[in-house]
């Protein structure tokens, strides 16, 4: 079966477009009221309040030019060029480690000039089309254990492993979850799925050994306190618990109405990270329980959206892809929402679309842009089926 010309390519889903693109303004428009008031009085941030923003608009447009080209690349190519982009993938997770200033005690980032990047974010996307890719071609052989899932788990939990030497437990956690949707999707036996969750578990243990030996002035026991202070945290409302306990006091003074957009209290320097990691409780507190009610149903919609699109894929490749990134978005943000409410612990990791990030704004447009070309294949063959002649019959 030849593949189609370029010419003779679908649409897009332009619903699944146009909610991308409202999501990606409003995170502008949030990183704004949540930071303005900080950066605009200090002499750090060269008294702009601006300053977040404007480094976010350059992030949002790079990627949505991104988006846009990847979008109109077959997603079939993405088969013969994930090696490459996992091979550079891991070898980024090996620079950081020896390169990168330990920052909030954690190596996560290469520095480029002003800007710096994540490679774990780029290590999300290129386990996704690594995944996709391999299931794709052992077919029913990636149902046996030796030959089909455990390599691949061996090299996912290497991946886990350079992650938590970093240490980065969120992105960690989000990726292993993300895996096992793909992997699940894919037709693996669940007996296998459990052997290798212990071999996974084993190499995560390993590395965040190797970093405390490594690290002697690691305080574990604090960081554990700070995991676990979701469950109490007005037991230390002004030490492990202090991010949470900020936090819940923000969604309290959003009440049902909101106190305004821009008229946040907590952003003033009360709440950490505002602009990044707890923009959720911003938004809580200036929009209120009807605005954030109104944001999850339009973030569920295009969840749903993007859903449609990878199953509606006419092969399992493009369908295990779509998966893949619907996990990635959906997980990584439940467990940012869920942090910030104090359903589950704090891990640190932003809400896609929406924190202050380059590499997360990145990385989840490119994904979009894959995602996207999916939807135009299935648009192609709907097309196709409409012009011909028998198609009534």
């Amino acid at each position: 079966m030849k593949t189609p010309a370029a010419g003779h390519r679908g649409t897009p889903d332009f619903l699944l477009l146009i909610l991308t693109l409202l999501l990606v303004g409003f995170g502008l428009v949030m990183v704004f009221s949540a930071s303005s008031s900080m950066t605009v009085v200090s002499a750090k941030f060269g008294y702009d309040a601006m300053y977040f923003t404007k480094k976010q608009l350059l992030w949002a447009g790079l990627g949505t030019f991104c988006m846009l080209v990847l979008m109109n690349i077959p997603y079939e190519k993405f088969k013969k060029w994930f090696a490459p982009f996992l091979f550079l993938t891991i070898g980024m997770l090996i620079v950081v480690l020896f390169v990168a200033k330990n920052v909030n005690g954690a190596r996560s980032w290469l520095g480029f000039g002003g800007f710096g990047i994540q490679p774990t974010e780029f290590a999300k996307l290129a386990v996704i089309l690594y995944l996709a890719a391999i299931i794709t071609k052992k077919d029913e052989k990636f149902r046996e254990f030796k030959r089909g899932l455990l390599p691949v788990m061996i090299v996912i939990g290497f991946i886990a492993f350079l992650i938590m030497l970093q240490p980065d437990m969120g992105s960690c956690i989000i990726l292993l979850l993300c895996a096992s949707a793909i992997i699940l999707a894919g037709g693996s036996n669940l007996k296998h799925v459990f052997l290798s969750a212990g071999v996974l578990f084993g190499l995560v243990a390993l590395g965040t050994s190797l970093y405390l030996l490594a690290n002697p002035g690691f305080n574990g026991g604090y960081r554990w306190a700070r995991f676990t202070a979701f469950l109490n945290p007005m037991a230390d409302e002004k030490g492990t618990g202090y991010h949470l306990y900020q936090s819940l006091g923000a969604f309290g003074h959003g009440g049902l109405t909101g106190a305004g957009l821009g008229n946040s209290v907590q952003k003033l320097f009360y709440l950490p990270y505002a602009y990044n990691d707890f923009i959720f409780a911003v938004i809580a507190e200036e929009l209120g329980f009807i605005g954030t009610t109104v944001f999850l149903l339009f973030y569920m919609l295009f969840i749903w959206r993007a859903l449609i699109v990878a199953l509606r894929c006419p092969d399992v490749y493009g369908t295990l892809v779509g998966i893949g990134i619907v996990s990635l978005i959906s997980i990584q943000a439940l467990i940012n929402m869920g942090g910030v409410s104090g359903a589950i612990p704090v891990t640190g990791v932003t809400l896609p679309f929406i924190s202050y990030g380059g590499s997360s704004m990145l990385v989840t447009l490119f994904s979009m842009g894959i995602l996207l070309s999916i939807s135009r294949e299935y648009n192609r063959i709907g097309k196709d089926r409409e012009r011909r002649p028998d198609a009534g019959a």
